[in-house]
């Protein structure tokens, strides 16, 4: 029996390491197709075991965070990727989703336009008083990297449009011809520099220079899909008029469609034609095409609600498995690591590639020196689909009974697939993972504390525990020679560093949550959490009783009984307790309510639905509830403010009577909802 929340990690592990590859370096070791189909087996298994979603929960990042040799800019709103549909069944699931949130008939049509998936890299370019300002990069979603100056010089891209009404943002995909990336490639091979592997490399390299007449040199174009604005407009299908009135370039190749099978014919005909395109595509995105549907079914963590792109096959190559290294997580878990014979898959040099775990390697018979089939998807992960060398005798593979870094013996509970070592704080993988965790761009966001700066401090035992990041100043030159004097330190990086550790004293609630490494509390549960406990000793004050905390924590929506144990069990630990307090020492942790943007009118409510709803999604209800503020809740209780009502309530209503509760019938909800 397959251990389902290891293999749910490892995937998490797996693809947020191909992301930063992706993001950060503009160096994918692995291509678009092998990429999906591991982002797909993940939104498999954590749609079926939700509550093994895991700490990096890479469904609840975008990109990744802006290159420290940029300025970071905000978005005007957050720029999400999108989800992944692959076959008919995904993009008809993607009509019927639609269909359910805004609780239309099955039979009644919504028109999508479809548009080509430019593979290049997002950007957003902002304008004020029809001159061009500011531009960035998608980033991390909320901030990217401040690229205006090379923005500048591409042509495609208009200084100065015909609207100063008010500041607006226009994002498209900065990208390269074939045609004139070849040129590129073939400049650099006669000047003796390396190659780029791909367009979309090219691309990425060429926007991201710190210098921009070096991207003045590059031939980047660029293709306007969005506009983000408070212009009256109703379609999409406008919003792409307008920004070719305004001088943008806008992709040809685009279609409204009545339908989602008709959007599937455009995808076929597309599919037909890819190869013959001047730029590289790697599928068809469909958006719902009113924008009142648009901002009614609204957003999920990483993506829009009303858009999936169609993606186009996995490409697959033939390698050898030259070995099989095991690495150990933050949580104790061994997790085995093909090494591969390095090899171009579309692009894409694959040296590289997750096994999961024994059972995984075993039912797919891998051995060492097997030639296996790798399959890319996505630009940035691989898979080993299968092996292709047929065994006679296959000897069984076996994860190690000692830790390969502690020597600390290694267990497999039965009926799991992971084996995990139980040296826990005695195991330097597990320490250093965990002290990666916090200091991670999600969590501290500490600028120069990266992988190999955690291994160093560690190594050199500045840094044990998270404290000890708040105290490296102070304690500098004491027991250990200046950092600045170390290899690979100078001064101003030291000085850059204890800035940058200075200014994370002070954090969102969400953040220091997240920090913590509770087991199965990311980033969504973070924030689920500070929304129903706004400040630090309200959350303690909470956890006090662990019985009442349990009841409380299952009651909450997002949160079921497996993660409200792990998160009432973590505080009542007392090594955990004791590196929290140590840690309080040094921190401001800012209230959830402090940092929200606008009044909320119905900030701190908690409201619980019950029964069907008839002219509201129930989905859509709770989007709307938790964009007025309040808390939504699955339980009622003498903590609820009001329960509303649709045909069949059940217990649920009975309970809020006895209890002396409002209760709201579906149209009393709207008008509530209507008074904001």
């Amino acid at each position: 029996m397959i251990d389902i929340q290891t293999k749910i990690q490892q995937l998490a592990d797996t693809i947020r390491y191909h992301d930063s590859l992706y993001y950060e370096s503009d160096a994918p070791e692995i291509s678009d197709a092998g990429y999906d189909v591991l982002r797909q087996e993940y939104r498999d298994l954590i749609k079926q075991y939700p509550q093994f979603i895991p700490d990096n929960d890479p469904e609840r990042h975008v990109g990744s965070v802006a290159a420290a040799g940029f300025k970071k800019i905000t978005h005007l709103k957050p720029m999400l990727s999108l989800d992944n549909a692959f076959d008919t069944d995904d993009i008809l699931s993607f009509d019927e989703r639609i269909h359910r949130f805004l609780n239309l008939d099955f039979s009644a049509p919504v028109e999508y336009v479809s548009e080509l998936k430019i593979d290049g890299l997002s950007c957003a370019v902002r304008y004020r008083k029809g001159k061009l300002v500011l531009a960035a990069t998608r980033g991390n979603g909320v901030e990217g990297e401040d690229v205006t100056d090379n923005v500048k010089t591409i042509s495609d891209i208009p200084h100065h449009i015909p609207f100063s009404d008010e500041e607006v943002e226009i994002r498209g995909e900065i990208y390269l011809s074939k045609a004139d990336f070849l040129q590129l490639n073939e400049d650099r091979r006669l000047a003796g520099e390396a190659l780029f592997a791909n367009p979309r490399n090219a691309a990425a390299g060429s926007l991201r220079q710190l210098d921009s007449s070096i991207t003045a040199k590059r031939p980047l174009r660029f293709f306007a899909y969005d506009l983000v604005s408070s212009i009256s407009l109703k379609t999409h299908k406008e919003t792409l008029t307008l920004l070719e009135t305004w001088g943008f370039s806008v992709n040809p190749d685009r279609k409204v469609c009545p339908d989602i099978r008709a959007g599937e014919s455009f995808y076929n005909d597309i599919a037909l034609r890819r190869a013959h395109l001047d730029y590289d595509i790697d599928g068809v995105v469909y958006k719902v095409n009113d924008l009142e549907l648009q901002r009614r079914l609204g957003y999920v963590s990483r993506s829009p609600r009303f858009a999936t792109a169609h993606k186009f096959k996995a490409e697959q190559a033939v390698t050898r498995l030259n070995d099989i290294v095991v690495q150990v997580g933050r949580t104790g878990i061994l997790t085995p690591v093909a090494e591969l014979e390095p090899i171009n898959v579309g692009g894409v040099l694959v040296s590289r590639a997750t096994l999961h775990n024994e059972d995984e390697i075993n039912r797919k018979r891998l051995q060492i020196g097997d030639q296996v089939m790798i399959q890319r998807a996505g630009d940035v992960i691989p898979q080993v689909v299968e092996s292709l060398t047929q065994h006679e005798h296959f000897t069984p593979y076996q994860l190690p009974s000692q830790c390969p870094v502690c020597q600390s013996e290694t267990h497999r509970v039965e009926g799991e697939a992971a084996r995990r070592c139980v040296g826990g704080f005695q195991c330097d993988a597990q320490v250093v993972g965990r002290l990666k965790h916090f200091v991670s761009k999600q969590a501290f966001d500490i600028e120069g504390l990266g992988d190999k700066n955690i291994e160093f401090l560690y190594a050199t035992q500045r840094v044990l525990v998270p404290s000890d990041i708040f105290t490296l100043q102070h304690r500098n030159g004491d027991a250990f020679p200046p950092l600045e004097k170390e290899d690979g330190w100078g001064a101003l990086s030291v000085k850059n560093l204890f800035a940058a550790i200075n200014g994370a004293r002070t954090i969102d609630l969400h953040r220091f949550i997240y920090a913590l490494g509770i087991p199965q509390v990311g980033e969504v549960t973070a924030k689920i959490l500070a929304r129903h406990y706004p400040t630090w000793d309200g959350f303690m004050e909470m956890l006090k009783t662990q019985e009442e905390a349990l009841k409380e924590l299952e009651s909450l929506d997002g949160i079921g009984p497996v993660m409200a144990q792990d998160i009432v069990m973590f505080f009542h630990t007392s090594t955990q307790i004791e590196w929290v307090q140590n840690l309080l020492q040094h921190l401001t942790i800012v209230s959830s309510r402090q940092i929200q943007t606008g009044n909320l009118p119905y900030d701190g409510k908690t409201i619980v639905f019950t029964g069907t709803l008839l002219n509201q999604g129930r989905q859509e209800a709770k989007a709307l509830a938790e964009r007025l503020g309040f808390k939504v809740v699955s339980s009622v209780s003498s903590k609820t403010d009001y329960v509303v009502v649709g045909e069949d309530p059940g217990s649920k209503a009975t309970k809020a009577k006895e209890l002396g509760v409002t209760i709201l019938s579906e149209d009393e909800w709207a008008a509530l909802a209507n008074k904001k």
